[in-house]
C-alpha cells in the first residue's frame, strides 16, 4: 500500500477512471472501467489509493486479475481491514501463480470463503503441514499413482489431486486434517470408479446438453459423493466410516439420492440418470465440504492425453511381441484379451504372453479409465524395437528433453517486490549433470600456471592447522607480557590487578564449508568462460591443500521453469576425474536467474555439519533472464531476498564479479564490503584463490 497520498481529497469517478485505465489498458477483456470507478468513488481517499496500488500489483501478473480486484473492491472492504484486503489479493495471485487465471477469479469471488477463512485462522489446518503423510495415503490406494498440489479448490484432473492450502471450514484443526483425508479420498476415488466417464458413458455429452453446465457439475459433485463413498464401503470400510462420521447424515435434499446410488454396485450412469431428475427442478445442491468439486474440462484434457499416450504403449509392446521383433510365424492373427476373474491376460495364437511391465501398467491405466482396452491398442504399432513411448526416448537425450517433459527436482519460491510477498513455487529447479569435458584440461591449465598454484598452495599451507595464541588466560604455558605489565601498573596505582597473566595456545582448527555458485550464462562466453574454469582449477588444488569441505556448481537456465544447477563437484566428491572433467565442460549456456540458484544451494550447504557456512558466487554481470519480468528490479530484488534468506540461516556470502557496472547494483544485494569487481577477467583465476583465502581466515 502507497503511504504517498498527495491529499485527503477523495478522487472523482473521472479521475479513479482514467488512473484504471492506465493500470488495466493490457486486459483483454476491453471493458469499460467507468462503472468500477463510480464504485470506488464513494470509498475514503486512502481506501481509493489501496485499491488502485493493489489493482496495480495484480495487473502486473494478469491484466484480468487486476480488473477483478478494482470490480470486488468496494464489497471486500466492507468486510476486510487492510491487511485483510492485501491478504485477499495476495491468495488471489497466489492462485494464479499455482493454478491460473480462472482458479484466481473464483478465489477472488468466493469472498465468504475467504473471509471465514480469515475468521477460523486459529482453527485451520495447513496442506504443507500434512503434505508429506496425505501423499503417502494416496500413494497406498490401489491404482495410479497421483500427485498432490495446493489449489484454490479442491478437485483432480485425474492425474494430481489439488486440495486447498488451508482449509478452516471444521472447528478444529484435527477436523479439518480430517477433511483433508476425506477429500483426497473422495477424489481419488472420482479417479478410480469412472467419474469422468468410461468407453461406454460419454461424460462430456452427457454435460452438453444442460445450458446450467456449473449447476449441473454441481449437483453431478453432490450425488457422485453418495455414490462413492457407498463403493468406498465396500472396497474401505474403514475409511468409509471415517467419510461419514466427518460429513454427519446426509442433507434432505440427498435422501433420494443415498436410497438410488447408495449401493457398492452403482455406475456413473445411474448417476447421470438421477443427475436429470435433479436438473429438472430448480433446487441446488446442498453443500458438502468434503466432495469437492468436479473440473471437467480440466478431467477430460488429461484424461485423453493419458489414453492416447497408454494406448501408444501398448501398441508398440504388442508390435514387438507379435512379430516385429523377432517373433517366428506371428503377424497373421491380431492379440485378444482376456478380462476373467479381474485379470489382465493377452495372448497371442493361443498363448500367453507377456507385457514389458511399462506396458502392463499402461493397460491397467486404460481398464481404469474406459473399463475396456480400447481396440486400437490391439492394432500393432509397426516394426521398431521396443520403447515405451518417444517421451521416455527423449528423456534419455539431451538436456532440453530432460527439462521439457520431466517434473522439477525441486521448486522454489519466489520474491516479488511488488506484492511484498513469495510467488509460492515459482521457479522450476533442475539439477543436470555436465557431460565430461576433456579429460586433459586441468592437467593443461596446472602445467600452465605451475609458478601460481605453488604459491598459493604455500599460501595456503600457512593456514592449516595453524595454531593460535589466546592471551589473558587464568594458566597457560606462558606468561602474557602484556597482562603482566597492566598488572603491575593497576597495583601501582593502587587497584587490584587483573588475575589472567598467561597465554595459551589452541589449535586453530577449521570448521568451514564453501560452495562456489559459477555463472554459467550465455555472456560468459569466451574469456569469461576460460578464466572461470582456471579460477576453479586453481582454487580446487589449493582448497585441496587446506582441507576445508567444499562443493562447486553451475547455474543458468531459460525462464522460471527451466531454471538449470549443474554440479561440478559435491561436497562428499573427492577432487578425481570425474570432477576434473567437469570443470572442464563448464561452458556458457542461457540465463542468469539468481535468486533460485542461491535458494537450492544454500540449502545443500546448510546440510552441512561445519561451524561456518560461506557462499561465493563468481559471476560477470547483473540477475537477469529471457522474456519475463526478472531482468531489471524484480532480479536485483529477488536475488537480494534470496541472500537475506541465506545470512538468515547461518551462511556468509560473496560475491565475485567482472561486470564494470557491478558497482550499481552489487551493494543492493551484498552490501558494501562482500563483492569484489574485477576490471579484467585475466585476473579472476588468482584473485578467486586470494579472495578466499582473505575471506577464511
Amino acid at each position: 500500500m502507497t503511504s504517498s497520498t498527495p491529499s485527503s481529497r477523495k478522487l472523482f469517478s473521472d479521475e479513479l477512471e482514467q488512473r484504471l485505465d492506465e493500470l488495466l489498458f493490457a486486459s483483454t477483456s476491453h471493458r469499460s472501467a467507468k462503472g468500477i470507478a463510480d464504485g470506488l468513488e464513494r470509498l475514503k481517499r486512502e481506501e481509493q489509493e489501496r485499491v488502485l496500488h493493489w489493482v496495480g500489483v495484480a495487473a502486473q501478473s494478469y491484466a484480468e486479475i487486476g480488473y477483478q480486484v478494482a470490480a470486488l473492491a468496494p464489497h471486500a472492504l466492507e468486510r476486510l481491514d487492510a491487511a485483510g484486503f492485501e491478504a485477499w489479493v495476495l491468495a488471489g495471485l497466489d492462485a494464479y501463480d499455482r493454478q491460473g487465471g480462472q482458479a484466481a477469479m473464483a478465489l477472488l469471488r468466493d469472498l465468504d470463503g475467504f473471509c471465514a477463512l480469515r475468521e477460523n485462522a486459529p482453527a485451520a489446518a495447513s496442506l504443507a503441514d500434512i503434505e508429506t503423510r496425505l501423499g503417502r495415503f494416496l500413494q497406498g490406494l490401489a491404482g495410479r499413482p497421483l500427485a498432490l498440489a495446493a489449489g484454490a479448490v479442491a478437485h483432480t484432473d485425474t492425474e494430481t489431486v489439488f486440495l486447498p492450502a488451508q482449509l478452516a471450514s471444521l472447528p478444529t484443526q484435527d477436523g479439518n486434517r480430517r477433511l483433508y483425508k476425506a477429500t483426497a479420498a473422495l477424489l481419488w476415488a472420482q479417479t478410480r470408479h469412472g467419474t469422468f466417464g468410461t468407453a461406454a458413458v460419454d461424460i462430456e455429452a452427457a454435460f452438453a446438453r444442460w445450458p446450467e453446465r456449473e449447476r449441473a457439475l454441481r449437483w453431478f459433485a453432490a450425488l457422485e459423493a453418495v455414490r462413492l463413498e457407498a463403493v468406498l464401503g465396500e472396497e474401505l470400510p474403514g475409511l468409509a466410516a471415517e467419510i461419514a462420521a466427518l460429513r454427519g447424515p446426509w442433507p434432505e435434499e440427498l435422501r433420494a439420492a443415498v436410497e438410488r446410488l447408495g449401493r457398492p454396485d452403482a455406475a456413473v450412469s445411474q448417476t447421470l440418470t438421477f443427475l436429470d431428475e435433479c436438473m429438472a427442478g430448480e433446487a441446488e445442491p446442498p453443500s458438502l465440504p468434503h466432495a469437492g468439486a468436479i473440473d471437467l474440462a480440466a478431467a477430460l484434457r488429461v484424461r485423453a492425453a493419458r489414453i492416447a499416450r497408454e494406448a501408444e504403449v501398448v501398441r508398440k509392446a504388442l508390435s514387438t511381441l507379435k512379430g516385429f521383433g523377432g517373433r517366428q510365424g506371428a503377424g497373421k492373427q491380431a492379440p485378444t484379451v482376456n478380462l476373467e476373474g479381474g485379470k489382465l491376460e493377452f495372448r497371442l495364437d493361443g498363448e500367453a504372453i507377456a507385457l514389458p511391465p511399462e506396458a502392463q501398467a499402461a493397460a491397467q491405466s486404460l481398464l481404469q479409465d474406459l473399463d475396456e482396452l480400447p481396440p486400437e491398442c490391439l492394432v500393432p504399432a509397426g516394426p521398431g524395437a521396443w520403447q515405451p513411448t518417444e517421451r521416455e526416448e527423449c528423456e534419455s537425450g539431451g538436456e532440453d528433453a530432460l527439462t521439457s517433459h520431466r517434473e522439477p527436482h525441486r521448486r522454489y519460491d519466489e520474491w516479488d517486490y511488488r506484492r511484498r510477498a513469495y510467488r509460492r513455487g515459482w521457479c522450476h529447479l533442475f539439477e543436470i549433470d555436465l557431460a565430461p569435458g576433456d579429460p586433459d584440461y586441468v592437467a593443461k591449465v596446472s602445467l600452465r600456471n605451475a609458478a601460481p598454484i605453488r604459491q598459493i598452495r604455500r599460501r595456503f599451507e600457512l593456514l592449516r592447522g595453524e595454531d593460535r595464541l589466546l592471551g589473558r588466560q587464568p594458566e597457560g604455558e606462558e606468561i602474557d607480557v602484556d597482562a603482566l605489565v597492566e598488572a603491575a601498573g593497576d597495583r601501582a596505582a593502587g587497584t587490584e590487578p587483573e588475575a589472567r597473566l598467561y597465554s595459551r595456545r589452541i589449535r586453530n582448527e577449521r570448521s568451514l564449508a564453501a560452495m562456489f555458485m559459477v555463472d554459467m550464462s550465455g555472456s560468459t562466453k569466451g574469456w569469461v568462460n576460460d578464466a572461470e574454469r582456471e579460477s576453479l582449477v586453481m582454487l580446487c588444488e589449493a582448497l585441496e591443500t587446506l582441507g576445508d569441505a567444499y562443493a562447486i556448481y553451475g547455474f543458468s537456465g531459460w525462464t522460471r521453469t527451466r531454471c538449470d544447477i549443474y554440479p561440478v563437484k559435491r561436497f562428499d566428491e573427492a577432487y578425481d576425474a570425474a570432477v576434473r572433467a567437469r570443470i572442464a565442460a563448464i561452458e556458457a549456456k542461457d540465463y542468469t536467474r539468481m535468486g533460485v540458484a542461491i535458494r537450492h544451494l544454500t540449502q545443500l550447504l546448510e546440510a552441512q555439519p561445519a561451524r561456518h557456512k560461506l557462499l561465493v558466487t563468481l559471476s560477470d554481470g547483473r540477475p537477469d533472464d529471457f522474456g519475463d519480468e526478472y531482468r531489471g528490479h524484480y532480479g536485483i530484488e529477488d536475488t537480494r531476498r534470496a541472500l537475506q534468506e541465506a545470512h538468515e540461516r547461518g551462511v556468509r556470502s560473496y560475491c565475485v564479479t567482472i561486470d564494470r557496472h557491478g558497482a550499481d547494483y552489487l551493494p543492493r544485494l551484498y552490501g558494501p564490503a562482500r563483492y569484489t569487481v574485477l576490471d579484467d577477467a585475466k585476473k579472476l583465476p588468482l584473485k578467486v584463490a586470494d579472495i578466499y583465502r582473505r575471506l577464511t581466515t
